[in-house]
């Protein structure tokens, strides 16, 4: 891990942009703690670090103000990384489908999210490495938000994660709910009742499907970019409650 700038934000919150393996990332940690922090891994859908910034350095201040450590890496093929035909591909079948008002097919589904997750989950695992050799970080870690099938892979290959907040706003392929019976750490879930983007009853669907003793549903009414600040908030306590 390399890290390539730093800048503190004006609520106690150090900055720092890294490159690993020529991925980029962001790392967000109090500016003084007396131990190290519990992290966050944050994650976001694949429309660029500098798109999703906005939003990511809000959560990343919560976190911060929670006690946490956050942190994030560019997903494959988004931002600055290179290009990746099958993934620009899946996108365009998807926009097609979407603006004639056709259903998404399995196969686009598929296409667009299993080759995300295969690519995606590997490099998150070699970022927790990097990030929990810093004297920094420590201890128990959860993962938040993004894609939901990248958070439920992670939920069961990943031992170091605790307790994971997923977010049902992206679309699930059929193979993922066998993967989330497995699933067994603490999660707490959002859904958007009204949101455009998603299948409201696969979502609820693979709910259900999850493997948790320790699982929560948290809807709301609105559209995907809806969320209403109680949901971070409720989100907040789960890792409070998990991690520390």
């Amino acid at each position: 891990m390399r890290f390539t700038s730093e800048q503190r934000l004006d609520d106690g919150v150090l900055e720092r942009e890294f490159t690993l393996g020529g991925i980029p990332g962001i790392l967000w940690t109090p500016v003084s703690a007396s131990a190290p922090a519990r992290l966050i891994l944050l994650g976001h859908p694949p429309l660029g670090l500098r798109t999703m910034y906005p939003r990511l350095v809000a959560r990343a201040q919560h976190c911060v103000a929670d006690g946490f450590a956050a942190a994030t890496i560019e997903l494959p093929g988004s931002g600055d990384r290179p290009r990746w035909a099958a993934a620009e591909q899946a996108r365009a079948d998807l926009r097609r489908v979407m603006a004639a008002g056709e259903p998404v097919s399995d196969e686009i589904i598929d296409a667009l999210i299993l080759p995300l997750v295969e690519r995606a989950v590997p490099e998150w695992r070699a970022a927790l490495d990097a990030l929990l050799a810093l004297p920094e970080i420590g201890g128990k870690v959860g993962y938040s938000g993004g894609v939901i099938s990248i958070g439920v892979r992670l939920a069961v290959v990943e031992p170091r994660i605790a307790a994971a907040g997923l977010f049902a706003g992206s679309f699930v392929p059929r193979a993922m709910f066998e993967e989330a019976r497995q699933v067994t750490i603490p999660l707490h879930v959002l859904l958007q009742w009204d949101d455009e983007g998603n299948d409201r009853q696969a979502a609820l669907d693979l709910f259900d499907a999850f493997g948790s003793k320790e699982k929560s549903l948290h809807a709301n009414m609105g559209g995907h970019t809806g969320v209403p600040q109680s949901a971070g908030d409720a989100a907040a306590k789960f890792f409070t409650r998990h991690l520390k």
